[in-house]
């Protein structure tokens, strides 16, 4: 890490406070957008196209310059520093294949499938890489990642967008400071031209137009981590207590058959689709009869934190068949059969 250390510019009492904000042009537009992507049927690429691929932006989109872009990293560290655009694509950098998934809306209650979900190879600096520089002190247990756009939302404004991450999180080696999304430049809608990636974690985490990263002992305090993204923790025997809205739950879609899709009888039907979650799945089950016999799917072991694919031909009688998949991670999480943002998927289909 000695080579990457020349690089950067180590920070001291002359630093001027949010000046990395200035790399900032506008927020335009400004306010809520979101593009909903493609019904489950339609997902069928196992990498997702960025035309494919959902847009969640909560007060607006960044306009940044990248020559002016600098990074911070500061807070609970031996060696604050900053990192300029070109200074960072000179570091070894690394590519992840990711799910990458939208918790929904954090205004409504979280009980049905949203499926703002796609498959995406990240290109960008290992965060931890960007630690080892820093130093981190012992009593550093969160670190706070500030986006450059600002404005409000959910009718509550904020000077930034503003989340955290545990410590052990940030350390793992999937954490990356990325600034490419499929081989190309990230985007000004895709958070562009660096972002945060959290792989395995719901997308809010993964903080758009990022330019600080600050090491603390606490959570950070902001709308973003305090009055959004959190629900109610399913452990909780008293239904009262809360938890950040950070790990995915295990999750299945199914891509085949389409909703309403008709067979002749006799025929086998070809199920399959993609699960995924924060833990890899280690099993899928497929029911044709509205859930009475479950059997187990084919699954494609995980490499990295991709989307897994299962497939199953079952022997359809004639009739009306409601075909569903459960997903199971290694760690035994199931996901419910309803009344949840994960519960199963549901499709019906005829056979004449």
């Amino acid at each position: 890490m000695a080579e990457n250390c020349q690089s950067v510019q180590f920070l001291d009492e002359t630093h001027v406070p949010d000046s990395e904000r200035r790399a900032l042009v506008a927020v335009q537009p400004q306010g809520f957008f979101i593009r909903h992507p493609p019904k489950p049927h339609d997902l069928e690429e196992n990498l997702t196209d960025e035309a494919c691929l959902f847009q969640t932006i909560h007060m607006g989109a960044a306009i940044v310059d990248p020559v002016r872009w600098k990074l911070v990293i500061d807070g609970l560290v031996e060696r604050p520093f900053v990192i300029d655009f070109q200074q960072l694509r000179q570091m070894p950098c690394k590519k992840i294949v990711s799910f990458h998934e939208c918790y929904g809306s954090p205004l409504v209650a979280p009980t049905k499938n949203v499926w703002r979900i796609g498959n995406v190879e990240w290109t960008g600096v290992v965060f931890r890489d960007l630690l080892e520089i820093a130093r981190p002190h012992p009593e550093a247990h969160f670190v706070w990642s500030d986006g450059l756009d600002s404005g409000a939302f959910g009718g509550v404004a904020a000077d930034r967008y503003r989340k955290d991450l545990p410590i052990d999180k940030a350390l793992s080696p999937e954490v990356l400071v990325a600034y490419e999304m499929n081989g190309k430049p990230l985007g000004k809608e895709r958070g562009g031209p660096v972002r945060l990636v959290v792989p395995g974690w719901f997308g809010t985490n993964s903080t758009k137009w990022l330019c600080r990263l600050s090491l603390q002992d606490r959570r950070a305090q902001g709308p973003f981590t305090t009055i959004f993204y959190n629900e109610l923790d399913p452990e909780d025997t008293t239904g009262l207590r809360k938890r950040p809205v950070w790990k995915v739950q295990p999750n299945a879609m199914i891509v085949r058959p389409r909703p309403g899709e008709t067979f002749l009888c006799p025929c086998d039907v070809d199920v399959w689709g993609r699960a995924w979650g924060a833990e890899e799945i280690v099993r899928v089950e497929v029911t044709v009869d509205g859930g009475d016999t479950w059997e187990e799917a084919n699954l494609l072991p995980r490499e990295m934190f991709e989307w897994q694919l299962f497939t199953l031909r079952v022997i359809s009688p004639r009739g009306r068949r409601v075909i569903q998949a459960r997903a199971t991670d290694r760690l035994g999480a199931q996901q419910a059969l309803r009344q949840s943002r994960n519960h199963v998927p549901t499709v019906e289909t005829q056979v004449e």
